[in-house]
Parts: structure tokens; sequence; C-alpha cells
């Protein structure tokens, strides 16, 4: 069983990795390297399902995460070319969440809360560094705490992750609702990147979204714990929708659909695990892996009125399903 203080060190650690990348990405856009932003994303997220096998396959995650943290943070302080520093820095930030993402996994103990709690600081990471680059300095230091930190607690934690692995052993692998799935992924990334944002730039209106983003992130694993995966999966993802459909006449509406879209998000997480219990580092990063290139995709979808609504619909429907089916065939295949 993973200790309150080894996530707390696992979610502080995550908030500080996102927050240093970010402002890596902003400082070298700010400077004309315009392209490092696809650069940095794709080695960040497209590589996770590669990194995510080296974990399984070689383990040692617990020493991985925090030399991770010290990675981004050396990245962070060096005078490394743009180019090269977004390459870096993204694989850093790719090995910190399949080190640590599959630790969360392995003890979680089979509920989606442990999860949900570890992926939410990213938000404010990710806030925290495009808003105030010039505190680049101070959060690698920041960075650099958590990571002894977190190497501290991996060294006093029992052997929860090995006793997992080895109940997993005789578990199968359930290919068809994990590619379901992905496909949730996939599909919510493109209707979020075509519904875009609500079009408002000032900083507070910002941090409120942000904040419901990490609200969602927290309570999905939660509330799908206490009320069931479905349950909350029917309810939040149509209201998402919904909300975001009118998102650039409602500045509130668009904040309330962040929120409500966030609340599947560890949940589909947890679902890809369950999916590939024996590979906790493959099944964390296959997600990611889906997200960016959905993500592209949408934001290079232009389309309006009518056809824009319809796009949105059919990818949250689609996001929907893959969810509900994938989970009642897991739960029926592990009942018989």
């Amino acid at each position: 069983m993973m200790t309150k203080r080894l996530l707390a060190a696992n979610s502080a650690a995550h908030l500080f990795v996102d927050a240093v990348c970010a402002t890596v990405v902003v400082t070298s856009a700010a400077a004309g390297y315009y392209s490092v932003y696809y650069i940095y994303n794709t080695f960040a997220f497209s590589t996770q399902c590669l990194t995510g096998l080296l974990t399984d396959r070689f383990g040692h995650c617990r020493i991985l995460g925090p030399v991770a943290c010290i990675w981004v943070a050396l990245c962070g302080f060096l005078p490394i070319q743009p180019v090269l520093g977004a390459v870096l820095i993204g694989l850093g930030n790719s090995l910190f969440h399949v080190a640590a993402g599959s630790e969360v996994l392995e003890q979680s103990e089979g509920k989606a809360t442990p999860l949900g709690l570890f992926v939410a600081p990213g938000a404010l990471g990710i806030f925290a560094g495009k808003a105030f680059p010039e505190l680049r300095t101070v959060l690698c230091c920041l960075l650099i705490l958590c990571g002894l930190w977190l190497f501290r607690e991996n060294s006093h934690s029992g052997t929860g992750a090995d006793i997992q692995r080895i109940k997993n052993e005789n578990s199968k692998n359930h290919l068809i609702p994990a590619l379901l799935l992905l496909l949730a992924v996939m599909t919510r990334a493109i209707g979020g990147a075509v519904a875009g944002s609500s079009g408002q730039t000032a900083l507070w209106m910002s941090f409120l979204v942000v904040l419901c983003v990490f609200a969602g992130k927290c309570l999905g694993g939660i509330l799908s714990d206490r009320f069931g995966i479905c349950r909350l999966a029917v309810i939040s993802i149509p209201l998402a929708a919904l909300f975001i459909l009118v998102s650039d006449r409602s500045f509130a509406a668009g904040a309330a659909g962040q929120f409500l879209l966030n609340l599947s998000m560890p949940v589909t997480l947890f679902l890809i695990y369950r999916c590939l219990p024996n590979a906790p580092g493959f099944s964390f990063g296959l997600a990611a892996s889906v997200l960016w290139p959905g993500t592209l995709i949408g934001s290079f979808i232009s389309v309006s009125g009518g056809i824009e609504t319809v796009l949105i619909l059919f990818c949250f429907g689609v996001s929907l399903f893959s969810i509900i089916f994938s989970e009642r065939m897991i739960t029926h295949e592990k009942s018989n």
C-alpha cells in the first residue's frame, strides 16, 4: 500500500517537474524557437509508451523517479541549446511520469483515488511555469528538493509494488478494451482541441480554469471509487460536452466543462492499467502517447457552426461509449 507521504512526494514532484518543463518551453518560444513546443510535447508524451516498456522490463521505478527529477532540474539550470534542451527535458519528463505513475498504480490496491491525486498537480505546475517563467531557478531548486524527498520516501517504503506485481502474474491482459480506452483518450483530446478555449486571457481566469482541471482530476478517482466508473462517466462526459459547446459565450460554462471532462481522466488511466496489470509503466505511458497526437489532430481541424457541434458531440460520445463498454468487458471477464 502506498503511504500518504510517498503519494504526497510523487504528487509534489509531478507539480514541479511540469513547472520546470513549462518554464523552459515558454522561455525558448519567447526567444524565437517556436518549434520547441512541438518538439518538447512529442518527446514528453509520445515516448512514454517506450519509457514505460523500459521501466516494466528493468524495474527500479523507485530510483528512476528521483533521478528523473534531478535530470529535469539540471536541464532547467544548464544553458543548453533550446532545441536540444527540449529533447532532453522532454525525455526527463517522460521518464518521471512512467516511473512515478507506475509506482502509484502498483500500490493503489485497486483504487483510482491515488492515481487522481498524483496526476492532478501537473495542471498547477504547467500553469505556474507558463505564468512565471522568471522563477525557473527557484522551481528547479524546489524540484531537486522534491527529488530528494521522493528518494527518501522510496527508501523507507515497504514492498507494496513487489507484492502487487506478484499478485498480477496470473492476471490476463485485455487487448480489446485497452484499444477502446486509447480511442477514448484520443477522441476526448480531439474534441477538446476542436472546442478550443473560451478566448479569455486574463491571468485570474486562466488560473480558475486550471483549478477546475486540478479539481476534476483529483475528484475523478475519488468519485469513481465511491459511485462507480460507469455512473461517473455517464453523468460527467455528456454534461462536459454541453458546457464546452457554449464555452465561447460563457466563461463559467467553459470552466465547468473542463472540471467535468477531467473527472474521467484518471478513470481512463486506471482502466487501462486494469487491462494490462502486468505492465503498469506501459499502460500509463500508452495514454500519454495517444493524447498528444489527438491534441495535434484536433488543433489542425478547422470547423465551425453545426459541423463543430456534431464533431465535438461525436468525439465525446465515442469516449463515453469506449469507457463504459471497456469497464463492462473487464468486469465481466474477471467475474468469469
